[in-house]
């Protein structure tokens, strides 16, 4: 039941991502964050095996640092999003990954962008994108009230009403989600949006 929406709005690219840790029946916790930053610029959200998703957003992003190393200069975002579709690729021939990605990122040339990669290594620039059930629901408000000239506050409350239909809609809906921006200012998080929160564990009893 995972959710991954994002959007390119004007100077910037938005990212959500449900926050729950389910497994089976059974959910573990429901402040999972499930958008890692790439580096000062790019943010990528992920959905799929909590393993693969894990570990691969882990080896892109230490890559992308390591690049950034060696050479002095950072990956853009269209040479981050075609590395990671190249290292799906290869490991969808050998030991593949069950994740599917959203890439967000900020140039200084290109401005604002946004990629979607599936599992099977599809990449393609969007302006819109949604992983997972919720997409149903996102992809469909996105359609309806989506603009390219969206100011932050209008993505934010666009962001808002796929949020409150994926909650209504859903089955079995996440509670919890977080909304990360990544703009000439740099990649960070918004916001949470949460209806319910991890319970505190219980004092610890005194004999």
């Amino acid at each position: 039941m995972e959710c991954v929406f994002g959007m390119v709005g004007n100077g910037f690219a938005l990212v959500v991502a449900d926050t729950s840790a389910v497994h089976s029946i059974l959910v573990h916790k429901s402040n999972e964050d499930k958008i890692m930053i790439l580096d000062s610029h790019k943010l990528m959200g992920a959905s799929g095996e909590p393993g693969d998703r894990v570990q691969f957003t882990e080896y892109i992003q230490k890559n992308v640092a390591l690049y950034q190393f060696r050479n002095g200069i950072p990956l853009t975002t269209a040479a981050a999003a075609n590395f990671t579709r190249g290292e799906l690729a290869t490991a969808l021939r050998k030991n593949p990954y069950s994740v599917n990605i959203l890439l967000a990122g900020y140039d200084k040339e290109t401005g604002p962008s946004l990629y979607y990669i599936d599992y099977i290594a599809t990449l393609h620039k969007v302006d819109k994108g949604a992983f997972g059930y919720g997409s149903y629901f996102s992809l469909a408000m996105m359609d309806r009230h989506y603009r390219k000239d969206m100011t932050v506050e209008e993505a934010i409350d666009l962001a808002d009403k796929c949020i409150v239909e994926i909650r209504s809609r859903l089955v079995i809906a996440p509670p919890n989600f977080v909304i990360k921006i990544v703009d000439q200012n740099g990649a960070r998080e918004y916001a949470w949006r949460e209806s319910i929160s991890d319970a505190p564990a219980p004092p610890p009893e005194t004999a």
